[in-house]
Parts: structure tokens; C-alpha cells; sequence
């Protein structure tokens, strides 16, 4: 997105005024270009890649300017707001803590972290899993990595020590996530990638129409490599950059193959956990039984938290105070957490994610990209996550001019999504908080559909 940015001249736009969006001004508002200034002389370029408006306030589903306007948030802030921006729960329990006051802990015990803990155990496939309580998913991907490469060393020798990721893969943006993340634009920087870090085709059906599990392995024997020589696959349960899923039967495949070879299996769920796709877990979809569990995101619905969660064994290989991190556990994102899983239990928003992707968002872009499929290259969608891959007319190309166009567009009309991802910009990538109601998920529709007509038709 480096050569693709979104315009700072105001431009005057139609009103808007309906149950669920406001736009009163010209876009962007011309009494936030200060900020914005300001925000150019004082940070890095590559804090300037989202759509120009100024947040003062998120609820529910809705993000609100000072100047009047509201938008029908589908960014959830990038998956983090599955439970909804705002809710009085999750505030008042951090006005507890506030008023105690218990702001930070280092990894000295409190009470929530035994509470937060034991509920996330709670949902992990064996009854005696283990919970590290970590700040970000770059954390917990670096962290899973570390436990799997040292149980593959330490069991079978040294020669077990290869980490397998796949292409097209984002784990985050430190160096240990980034090498083994499956985007070579991303990692350039490192110059001299390190042994032991090896990437094999991601199965979308689409850019990669070879989804047999076969593949898997050929690509590991053209490297030279075997079983023996694997300590763990990577794989996002769903790759954020589509959103791509896994062919259930590659998945089957994969599952039963890291169990044959005592490969620790790894699960990243920082963007698609927590009810996002449906179910709980989107490694639920599929049929296998990670080893370890990486979690972020919409485990708070707001504050910064990550954990992996996995098998005794491998979580226990570390001796007391050799695994741990400054602000594990840090207790207002615990309580936050603690709130936010109680919601998203007693809400069955995981089911309402299922019901509303199944009845309503997927349904809807299926025939957008049937009314304009030489644009839209494919419709990617499971529960309350999608996206829409444009293309170059009658390519497989990414259109990243046209995911940008589109997306201003629905900027401008009270629709916020972030930036366009994927390999060169070219996903419109949707994801509303969970508690989005069906009127305004078709009401967002709709104005996705206007922009598509003004941008393709």
C-alpha cells in the first residue's frame, strides 16, 4: 500500500442520515487536517495507512467523530472489537481495577490472571492444557515457535528443528514473526534469512489451485527435508490476508500428518479466535487438534492480550521465571479479557456470527462477485469474517487501485473499513464486531454495493 494512499483534500460529500450512519461533512474533515499534520511530523510514514478520519468516540458497532459524523465500523479494529467497542462491562471492570488501584503486576500472582487463565484452559481440546498470558499476537507466534523448536530438539536431537510456515502468511511484525511469515516483501530487511525457516504453498484454491496435501510434502522434499527434520508447522487458521481457508481435507491431511511425525502442530488464531468465524476457535472447523494455540486480539475486545495455550508438555519444557514477559497478565487487560469472554459466552455471539455469515454477509457477496466477476476475483467469507479480492480485469491480478476506490468510497457514505490487504493491496477485507445487528450488517451491504456499482459498474 506504500504507493497507495488515501487523499487529505476535503472533498464535499452528499449527506448522509439514516438509523446507523451520519456523515455531515466534507471527507476527511477539514478541522482534523491539524491532527493529522501534527500525527506526519511526529511519527513514522507507516502509521499513516488507514482511512483519514479522527476517532473520539467507538460503541457497539458504530466509530463517531467530534464533528458529527458516524460511521458502521467493519474493522472492528482489526478483529479486536469482537464483543463491540465500548461495552460497559469491559468498563466498568477496568473502573474497579482503576479504583483499587492495581495497575500492573510484573508476573507477581493476582486473583484475575487465575480467573482469565482458567477460562481459556477451559476451552482448549485437552483438559490439562496450559495457558501463557503474553501482550501480542507477535508474542504469542514467537513464543509457540520457541516451545515447538526447543520440544523437537530436546525430544528427538538437533537435527528437529525446522519450522514450517506457509506463503502468504502474516504472524506479525518482530523479527522471529517475520521470518516466518510467508511475505518476502516483508522481510527483505533481514537480508540474511537464518536456517531452519522454510515456507511451503498456502491451499487457496485461487492463486494456488493445487490444494492437495501432497504438495505439503513435495515442497518439504525439494528443500530437502523430511519428517525427521520438522519440529513445527505454522498456519493462521485462516490466512488474514483473503481471508483463505483451509481445504477441510488439507487440513484432515495436515493434522494427522504432524501426529504421525511428533510435529507440534500450531494454530495462530490472533485474528480469526474468539467467535470470529462462527465457532469459538476457527481450528474448530477443521479436522484436527492443534498442539499449541496463539491468541490476540479479540480476546479482550480491547486492551493488548495474547496467550498461547497448549499441551502440558510443551508448555511445562521451561523451568520457573525462564519463559515469562514484563506486563504478562498485566490485570486491567486481564479484567478486560475476563469481561469480555463472560459476553461472549452469555451472548452466544459466536452463533449469532454463524447465523449472520450464513443467512446474510455471505449470501450477499456471493452475488457481488457474480455481478461483477471479471472484477472481483473471489468471495471469501466464514461467520462475520470476508473479504473481496479484486482483480484486474480478467486476471487474478490484485487491483489495488480498485480495493482503494471502493473503499473510499464506502468511507465517504458512513462505512469504515481499514486499508485494502493482501499481496499488493487488493482485499476489501470485512469484519464488523459480532454484535452487529442483521438490519445494520445489510444496511453496510447495501452501501457496499453502491460503492462497488460507482467504482466497477
Amino acid at each position: 500500500m506504500a504507493d497507495h494512499k488515501y487523499s487529505l483534500v476535503p472533498r464535499a460529500v452528499p449527506r448522509v442520515q439514516t438509523a446507523y450512519r451520519q456523515i455531515v461533512t466534507a471527507i476527511p474533515v477539514p478541522e482534523s487536517l491539524p491532527i493529522f499534520e501534527t500525527l506526519a511530523r511526529v511519527e513514522p510514514v507507516s502509521m499513516q495507512g488507514q482511512p483519514p478520519i479522527i476517532w473520539d468516540r467507538a460503541e457497539g458497532f458504530q466509530v463517531h467523530d467530534r464533528w458529527g459524523n458516524c460511521w458502521i465500523d467493519w474493522s472492528s479494529c482489526v478483529l479486536v472489537a469482537n464483543v463491540g467497542h465500548g461495552r460497559p462491562e469491559i468498563i466498568a471492570a477496568l473502573r474497579a481495577l482503576l479504583d483499587k488501584p492495581l495497575l500492573a503486576t510484573y508476573v507477581f500472582a493476582h486473583e484475575a490472571r487465575a480467573e482469565l487463565c482458567s477460562l481459556l484452559a477451559a476451552t482448549a481440546p485437552r483438559p490439562d492444557d496450559k495457558v501463557f498470558l503474553l501482550s501480542t499476537g507477535a508474542e504469542a507466534t514467537e513464543n509457540a515457535v520457541k516451545l515447538a523448536r526447543t520440544y523437537g530438539v530436546r525430544r528427538h536431537g538437533e537435527r528437529k528443528h525446522v519450522i514450517v510456515s506457509f506463503e502468504g502468511a502474516f504472524h506479525g511484525r518482530t523479527l522471529g514473526a517475520q521470518m516466518i511469515g510467508g511475505m518476502s516483501a516483508l522481510k527483505d530487511w533481514i537480508v540474511r534469512l537464518p536456517e531452519g525457516f522454510v515456507q511451503v504453498p498456502f491451499p487457496d484454491g485461487f492463486r494456488c489451485l493445487d490444494t492437495r496435501f501432497a504438495c505439503f510434502e513435495e515442497t518439504l522434499a525439494r528443500h530437502g527435508l523430511g519428517p525427521a527434520d520438522i519440529a513445527g508447522v505454522i498456519t493462521e487458521s485462516y490466512q488474514g490476508i483473503g481471508p483463505n481457508f483451509l481445504p477441510d481435507d488439507y487440513a484432515r491431511a495436515l493434522g494427522r500428518w504432524c501426529r504421525q511425525h511428533d510435529v507440534v502442530l500450531m494454530m495462530d488464531e490472533v485474528q480469526a479466535g474468539f467467535g470470529r468465524t462462527g465457532k469459538y476457535y476457527c481450528w474448530q472447523h477443521y479436522d484436527l487438534i492443534p498442539d499449541l494455540i496463539c491468541c490476540g486480539k479479540g480476546v479482550s475486545s480491547s486492551l493488548p492480550l495474547a496467550a498461547v495455550i497448549g499441551r502440558s508438555d510443551i508448555m511445562s519444557l521451561y523451568p520457573p521465571g525462564s519463559m515469562t514477559s514484563t506486563h504478562s497478565a498485566s490485570p486491567l487487560p486481564v479484567a478486560a479479557a475476563i469481561a469480555s469472554l463472560k459476553i461472549l459466552a452469555q451472548e452466544d455471539l459466536a452463533g449469532k456470527a454463524a447465523a449472520l455469515g450464513r443467512e446474510v454477509l455471505g449470501p450477499r457477496l456471493d452475488a457481488l462477485q457474480g455481478r461483477y466477476p471479471r472484477r472481483i476475483g473471489a468471495a471469501l467469507h466464514r461467520g462475520l469474517v470476508a473479504g473481496l479480492l479484486m482483480v484486474k480485469p480478467g486476471t487474478k491480478d490484485p487491483d489495488a487501485d480498485a480495493a482503494l476506490a471502493v473503499n473510499e468510497a464506502c468511507l465517504r457514505k458512513g462505512l469504515l473499513m481499514f486499508a485494502p490487504v493482501g499481496l499488493g493491496g487488493g482485499c476489501i477485507k470485512i469484519a464488523p464486531p459480532l454484535i452487529t445487528p442483521r438490519d445494520a450488517l445489510e444496511e453496510g451491504l447495501g452501501v457496499l454495493e453502491e460503492a462497488c456499482a460507482e467504482v466497477l459498474g
